[in-house]
């Protein structure tokens, strides 16, 4: 007989007021990043940033390539250039933002698979979960407590 399976997240939606003041310059922070980012193919502009547990606050945008499997996406290159500059100063926050190009609303965006397996990886490093804020359109913000809530099969899962 068949077995059903039933997988949920608690998630929690914070207006800009209830974040605490470290959680809103993480915002900015990524906001101010994504402008930078280099997406002449897909026009979408994304932010990461996150704060370490030392109060290094790291930043970084997509960078797109017209060979597209070699692009590499904010939450991917701000990770790797964390851990091999900062390899043992674990990740507590990251922000993650995106706006298409010539548009005044942020889009709402999660990470990608590859990225949420990489912050997933990031985690298992460290032992512990990293807390994300994704921006809403709204202004408001998910906070996330750690990539199980969005990667419920994570890899390193499947055998043990």
């Amino acid at each position: 007989m068949a077995k059903k399976i039933t997988i949920s997240a608690e998630l929690e939606e914070l207006s800009w007021e209830e974040l605490s003041i470290s959680e809103r310059e993480l915002v900015v922070e990524a906001k101010k990043i994504s402008q930078d980012a280099y997406a002449p193919y897909s026009n979408f502009q994304v932010g990461a940033s996150i704060l370490m547990k030392s109060g290094i606050v790291l930043k970084s945008s997509n960078q797109e390539n017209v060979s597209f499997p070699v692009g590499v996406c904010a939450e991917r290159l701000l990770l790797g250039f964390a851990g091999a500059n900062h390899p043992n100063d674990p990740v507590l926050q990251m922000a993650i933002v995106a706006k298409k190009i010539g548009q005044e609303k942020w889009a709402t965006v999660s990470p990608c698979g590859l990225c949420r397996q990489t912050i997933s990886e990031t985690e298992m490093r460290f032992g512990q979960a990293i807390e994300l804020l994704i921006l809403l359109p709204n202004g408001n913000v998910i906070k996330v407590p750690g990539i199980q809530a969005l990667l419920p099969f994570k890899f390193e899962d499947l055998n043990g």
